[in-house]
């Protein structure tokens, strides 16, 4: 996958004209493919020439159609590092990486604070790797919040979508006894293919519950609700999604604390707020899945010219897992 600096710089500097999926709101699925301007690295950024990104669930339902016209949306891409950044950090050129920023994947360039990027073995195909950074981060994130999970119980709510997927198969992986908390029993067999060792799809079933001692909570509402009550004490809470767009309402006696549920936390978690380190994460993620030890569950994979139909199979929910769109040429 890496390829020659020379071959790389040159291909840069005659491209008069930079591609990118921009935010129009006349267009069908509120994006087109039109000319930016390049980007342009601060000292701490590489300059990315992107491969293929992936399109998360807050990106199609929230950014896109509410964002504003003529701006580059997107947070995930993988591809290769064309300029490494003037400041000597992060991977040389002709690295290839996956990173994570506020927006501006959507393009044939990104620049990217090195703090955010993630190397990618040789090799790999970038396509799978480029899911990883939202979705596979919060969910290794979120773990990390709730603390050491070897031979513990830990619940993953809304374990269906994207972040949860991860969290199933990172939590089994770190030694957890799994329990995936989903609305469809049709996803059952799929949850348990991915290290869940027991299916709810009824909340009331988690009064029921052993005790867990931590849950990665995407859903919100009176899903927030139930798991809290599954803590066992000193249990954490991960609030890191809220799907439902519901609120909370916690019954009387909920928050008390007594001999079996004191010191039960709820934490909330936002990724890009959390950039320490990340970059190793996003490397040993990468790593994973180029041995084939965590699956993306890459749903729907096409050419980024398709990228208005593919948010809307993800919006109507017709994607049972990621969307990947490769980048034209690459």
């Amino acid at each position: 996958m890496r390829l020659p600096l020379v071959s790389l710089c040159h291909s840069v500097a005659l491209s008069l004209v930079v591609k990118a999926l921009t935010i129009d709101h006349t267009a069908p699925g509120h994006l087109a493919i039109t000319e930016v301007a390049d980007p342009e690295p601060t000292p701490h950024q590489a300059l990315i020439q992107v491969h293929s990104f992936s399109l998360n669930a807050g990106e199609v339902h929230h950014v896109v159609p509410e964002g504003e016209a003529g701006t580059v949306p997107g947070w995930d891409a993988a591809g290769v590092v064309v300029r490494a950044a003037a400041d000597g950090s992060g991977p040389a050129a002709g690295t290839p990486v996956v990173t994570l920023g506020a927006d501006g994947a959507w393009a044939e360039l990104r620049a990217v604070d090195t703090d955010l990027i993630g190397t990618v073995p040789e090799g790999a195909d970038l396509g799978p790797v480029s899911a990883l950074p939202v979705a596979a981060g919060t969910a290794l994130r979120a773990l990390h919040r709730i603390g050491p999970i070897l031979g513990r119980r830990v619940l993953v709510t809304g374990a269906g979508g994207g972040v949860g997927r991860f969290a199933l198969q990172l939590a089994a992986r770190g030694g957890a006894h799994v329990t995936a908390v989903t609305s469809d029993p049709a996803k059952a067999d799929a949850l348990r293919a991915l290290g869940a060792h027991e299916i709810v799809t009824d909340l009331a079933a988690l009064e029921h519950l052993e005790p867990v001692h931590g849950v990665v909570e995407l859903v919100g509402g009176a899903h927030m609700v139930a798991a809290h009550g599954a803590l066992a004490a000193n249990g954490v809470l991960v609030a890191a999604g809220h799907i439902s767009g519901e609120g909370e309402q916690f019954p009387y006696g909920a928050l008390f604390g007594n001999a079996h549920r004191h010191n039960r936390r709820i934490a909330t978690y936002y990724l890009l707020d959390d950039a320490v380190g990340l970059g190793a994460d996003l490397t040993w993620l990468a790593a994973l899945t180029a041995r084939g030890e965590l699956d993306p569950q890459v749903a729907l994979r096409t050419d980024w010219t398709q990228a208005a139909s593919a948010a809307a199979e993800l919006v109507s929910r017709r994607v049972p897992g990621k969307a990947v769109l490769d980048v034209r040429g690459h």
